[in-house]
């Protein structure tokens, strides 16, 4: 443990940041999952409503630099690409 007071407090801020970061992610994480099994179910609608909120939760996390802005647009183009090639058959 810390000696220094300000370095304590600085410790217990990174663990309140860590787990919010971690749960941010974990929620993205999730989001793709849904939407992806829905496109193996051939579920347009339900793909349709995960993807919204995929992107949402992808866009988040960029924005909140938890995830590079190129992978960003690379997870939202591969989930783009799933939906269309859905909706095409």
């Amino acid at each position: 443990m810390a000696n220094i007071k300000s370095s304590a407090k600085r410790a217990l801020l990174i663990e309140k940041s860590t787990a919010k970061n971690r749960s941010a992610k974990s929620l993205m994480k999730t989001n793709i999952k849904k939407f992806d099994a829905a496109v193996e179910g051939n579920d347009k609608k339900a793909a349709g409503e995960a993807y919204t909120s995929a992107v949402k939760t992808v866009d988040r996390a960029a924005t909140k630099n938890l995830i590079h802005k190129n992978k960003a647009a690379r997870r939202k183009s591969a989930m783009t690409r799933k939906l269309n090639a859905m909706e095409s058959k």
